[in-house]
């Protein structure tokens, strides 16, 4: 490849990109010759300010200048957003994980693999070349699971990130086979060519096979079930790896499939596969999440469902909405784990208030159409008219399941408590549903509309969330009825699905013996006598 070809993007542009990974990169290098880990911190806080602030300066330019593409890199508004956000998050975790792991023997260590991880994300958002995206987003597994490892004496660690390393190195070996089928139907290993040539054909066998297989490297990144179990057991790793796992790792599926959106939107077999896999990891896990106790688990489930609604928002085309979606749970989640530990304060505030009365049928029922009505009248404020055209329906489903969700937020407002405590909250109702055509609209200036998709896939993902609502709905009229205690056992499982395939991946692939780890204490034989007396 020549040196002409490397730099068909303009000289600026190209440095800027290449400044959050190199940036990583050469910390990593720093910290593990660093003579204290006080040094090795310094280098880090440095190299996440230079990653922060050039993804800021690049997120500007895209907005002044129009998106370019290299034969190796991508400049264009959307991986902006995303570079920001990884480095945003990436600056976050570093300065929290600084006071969090003070005195671990280990920290060292911990620095390094933290850095490669954000230097290999950051590589998968700026990539425009196949080999390359699949090589970054390998090499983003294989960091983590340095981090997921990070307490490797223990063995529950070892074996879910052994779990996981199976799975990635699956999805790995679809990206390869992806690279070969699609690159010998385009000819050409650039992902922007590759989109403009689908979006101006029908795809050939070959593209289809090839974005198969994209869509399931996606589906055993982002955790869909029954490949789900990992992201919910590595609660052994700390807890701001937690947080840049679910904010700035899984999440990486999403954004490869909007790379490939224009070959998605042609592949309706591809489409059927993340509507059917992501809406059914939605609903399951939404269900199994309210069995749950501890937040750190309940926050995973909650990861696997998001996940699995971005994914669905993929497979019917509405790409604008899926991106909003990575970006919004990227913020929270991160923000959710790295706030976990105040979940105690918050549960020992609530107990010295009276709890509500739990909301009964009536007050559900008026609860649904007061969102209905407020989700009307914030379509037609906006001048959504309802089922106006295919894509409108796409978008009315979505609203519509949005709007839902927010039902017991309505049924709060019927309860007693005076219009002081009822308005503002019957204002959210109408206020959500506004938001979100709000930052459809915006977020459709980034992300164009993929085609309409098929009738039984929007019939089978209003059919799964009505069942949803309405299974939530009895178990929560009646928590002591006929379908709670039969459901329960199954959704506080997980329908066992992990356990069928723990049985069966450990049986090909046993997981590694763990490894010891020196103490950060000295031992009671070690210490001289004079000091116990």
């Amino acid at each position: 490849m020549s040196f002409t070809n490397f730099t068909t993007l303009p000289v600026w542009h190209s440095l800027l990109l290449f400044v959050p990974a190199g940036a990583a990169l050469v910390a990593v290098i720093a910290t593990k010759q660093a003579t204290s880990v006080a040094i090795a911190w310094r280098y880090a806080r440095a190299a996440a300010m230079v990653m922060l602030v050039a993804a800021a300066a690049g997120l500007v330019t895209r907005t002044l200048t129009s998106n370019s593409a290299g034969t190796l890199l991508r400049a264009d508004t959307v991986g902006a957003i995303m570079l920001a956000l990884v480095s945003f998050v990436g600056w976050v975790v570093i300065r929290y994980s600084q006071a969090y792991l003070a005195g671990d023997p280990h920290e060292q260590r911990y620095i390094s693999q933290l850095l490669a991880t954000l230097a290999a994300v950051a590589l998968v958002v700026v990539a425009n070349n196949l080999v390359v995206l699949t090589l970054a987003w390998a090499a983003t597994s294989l960091a983590v699971h340095g981090l997921l490892t990070f307490f490797g004496d223990r063995p529950v660690a070892v074996a879910v990130a052994h779990k996981k390393f199976i799975l990635a190195r699956c999805a790995d070996l679809c990206m390869v086979a992806a690279v070969v089928t699609i690159g010998t139907t385009f000819h050409t290993l650039r992902i922007d060519q590759i989109g403009a040539a689908a979006a101006a054909t029908a795809l050939p066998l070959g593209a289809r096979v090839g974005i198969v297989l994209v869509a399931l490297a996606a589906l055993l990144k982002c955790a869909q079930l029954p490949f789900h179990g990992w992201l919910i057991q590595v609660m052994e790793a700390p807890t701001p790896v937690s947080a840049l796992l679910h904010a700035g790792v899984v999440n990486l599926g999403g954004f490869v499939l909007l790379r490939f959106a224009p070959v998605v939107d042609g592949a309706v077999e591809t489409r059927a596969l993340l509507v059917i896999v992501g809406t059914s990891t939605a609903v399951i896990a939404a269900l199994v999440m309210t069995t749950r106790v501890s937040i750190k688990v309940s926050l995973a489930w909650s990861t696997c469902a998001q996940m699995g609604f971005m994914l669905m928002q993929c497979g019917l085309g509405i790409w604008e909405m899926a991106l909003l979606h990575l970006v919004a749970h990227s913020l929270y989640k991160a923000h959710a784990f790295l706030g976990a530990g105040g979940a105690v304060r918050q549960t020992q505030r609530k107990q010295l208030v009276a709890k509500p009365a739990a909301p009964n049928g009536s007050s559900i029922l008026v609860a649904t159409a007061v969102v209905v009505a407020g989700t009307c009248a914030a379509g037609w404020a906006w001048g959504q008219l309802p089922f106006a055209d295919p894509p409108s329906a796409t978008i009315w489903l979505l609203v519509g399941i949005v709007a839902v969700s927010l039902a017991p937020l309505a049924s709060a407002a019927h309860s007693p408590g005076g219009w002081r405590t009822r308005l503002p909250l019957i204002a959210g109702t109408i206020a959500v549903p506004l938001a979100y055509f709000a930052l459809h609209d915006v977020a459709g200036q980034l992300v164009p509309h993929g085609p309409a998709a098929p009738a039984a896939l929007l019939v089978f993902v209003a059919v799964s969330f009505a069942l949803l609502f309405t299974v939530h709905t009895l178990c929560v009229i009646a928590p002591t009825g006929g379908v709670s205690t039969r459901l329960y056992p199954w959704m506080y499982g997980g329908l066992f699905l992990d356990e069928a395939f723990t049985r069966v991946a450990f049986a090909v692939w046993p997981p590694p013996a763990p490894r010891s780890r020196p103490s950060a204490l000295p031992s009671i034989e070690t210490v001289p006598d004079r000091t116990l007396a």
